[in-house]
């Protein structure tokens, strides 16, 4: 039973943890393809294809009894995620990961944390009470992680060759060196977007609690939208050529893994435990990502770089503590926002064990999310207790 409650907790940082080991190979995959020629504009809109054809069956046929109404209000929200994400973030990641590395652009979203933190400040999803040591950590860290990220940008520094093969790319490197403050400033240009995501997706999931449709339906719009762009932006025919080769390896695996399976599990991560906590595992995906950069990509890593992860590192986990401080200092049953449809669906990556104990007849039934036995209305119950039916 111990074990079992240890495992429900840890369900969401499992989640968010193989998620970073699923962007380090992605940032690896997509900057080989990109380098091979692979326009960013026509690779957004096959990955996002590709999530598409793969997750709308399961939303369609999973979600069918859950799958809330359509309205004016949740399209437009799902459109401009779609904008916010797909479009916005992803092209200018992609020239930012050209003009710099992989490595520099794994570190740059470091600070999705803080720019997370500040953006549910703003709309009210996190609090601040500077008296408690708790908020007091949150304010410090995001002051922290935002100086790290002026350190990354600002300074460069020389060049850390770790694994002693920084001799085969030095001439490559040189010749992006006059683009790495632009690459900078478009890499934390997505961040931003790519936190106001977060947060438009946690309202979104108020209005709309289900997980795989919206995942399909953001994907399928920013399809649609990244055509949009595509067209307009690349003019060259050749551009949308695809064979068995590195574009296709990675608007597949891009597609499959950090559009469909992302979405998704940001999704019902995000509805339970907030954006701040979904954001919040991003630097182990910069470790992953220097050391497979420095071995497959032979990307040097400079000190400016270094100096900087290291101070967003200090400043995000100041964040995590303070966010988790103040989760354990909520009263039993309101650290975790538990949403449930009309029929009383239990969230299928992180559940919780009061709703093992749920009966939902016909969708009548009282839930208490507070640990209480769950009653259910009959017409006699109002006067008098109703006798037990015999078989």
């Amino acid at each position: 039973m111990g074990e079992e409650g240890v495992f429900h907790k840890m369900k969401p940082y499992l989640a968010m943890i193989f998620l970073q080991f699923g962007y380090a190979g992605m940032y690896i995959v997509t900057l080989v393809s990109f380098k091979r020629g692979f326009s960013h504009w026509v690779f957004v809109v096959y990955r996002h294809a590709v999530a598409t054809l793969v997750f709308a069956p399961f939303a369609f046929f999973l979600e069918k009894k859950t799958r809330p109404k359509m309205t004016i209000s949740i399209f437009f929200k799902i459109m401009v995620l779609a904008f916010l994400e797909p479009v916005l973030d992803q092209n200018l990641y992609g020239v930012g990961i050209q003009y710099t590395s992989a490595t520099f652009a794994s570190a740059t979203v470091n600070v999705l944390p803080a720019i997370t933190f500040i953006m549910a400040l703003i709309f009210r999803l996190e609090k601040v009470n500077l008296k408690k040591m708790y908020s007091l950590a949150k304010v410090i860290g995001t002051a922290v992680t935002v100086t790290g990220a002026m350190v990354m940008t600002l300074y460069k520094g020389p060049a850390v060759d770790i694994f002693r093969n920084g001799s085969h790319h030095q001439a490559a490197a040189g010749s992006a060196d006059q683009h790495w403050v632009a690459g900078t400033i478009m890499l934390l240009s997505c961040i931003v977007g790519w936190s106001a995501f977060f947060i438009l997706q946690n309202k979104t999931l108020e209005e709309y609690p289900a997980e795989l449709s919206l995942t399909s339906l953001v994907c399928f719009m920013g399809t649609l939208e990244g055509g949009v762009a595509a067209v307009i932006m690349e003019r060259r025919k050749s551009a949308w050529a695809i064979g068995f080769d590195s574009r296709l390896l990675a608007a597949s695996y891009s597609g499959i893994v950090c559009s469909g399976i992302a979405y998704y599990m940001q999704s019902v991560v995000n509805r339970v435990r907030g954006p701040v906590f979904v954001t919040a595992f991003s630097p182990l995906s910069m470790i992953i990502t220097a050391v497979l950069g420095a071995l497959i990509l032979s990307e040097q890593i400079h000190l400016g770089s270094l100096i900087g992860a290291v101070i967003i590192v200090f400043g995000l986990y100041c964040v995590v503590w303070g966010k988790s401080k103040e989760n354990n200092n909520k009263p039993a049953g309101s650290s975790d926002k538990l949403v449930s449809g009309k029929g009383g669906q239990e969230l299928p990556i992180v559940s919780d064990k009061n709703f093992h104990d749920v009966i939902n007849i016909n969708g009548d039934s009282n839930i208490n999310t507070n640990g209480a036995k769950p009653t259910i209305r009959d017409k006699n119950s109002l006067h008098h207790q109703q006798e037990p039916r015999s078989m």
